[in-house]
């Protein structure tokens, strides 16, 4: 790994959704259909949720939160969530590695 990493993200049809590796997290854009139900979940890492275009709810310890652009949420090592997205939505997701 270098220095300094570039990415621009586009998806186009048939595309892998972009990803990045770092050190010590992984940068992804995810791009979730409208209609899109997460069942109950959670995960051995840290993860950070912004929300960059769609609407949707994320059900947490929290309570429940409106996916809007602009929400950005923390979720640490082992928190359930689940979520529904009401249209397609596209979230940056990072995930922290341990």
């Amino acid at each position: 790994m270098s220095e300094a990493d570039v990415a621009v993200w586009g998806l186009g049809p048939g595309e892998a959704a972009p990803v990045m590796a770092g050190e010590g997290a992984v940068l992804r854009q995810v791009q979730v259909p409208a209609g899109t139900a997460a069942a109950r979940h959670s995960h051995a890492h840290e993860q950070f949720l912004i929300v960059t275009a769609g609407a949707g709810t994320l059900q947490c310890a929290a309570g429940e939160v409106a996916l809007v652009p602009g929400t950005v949420i923390r979720l640490a090592a082992g928190a359930w969530h689940s979520a529904i997205f009401r249209a397609p939505t596209v979230l940056i997701e990072v995930n922290l590695q341990t």
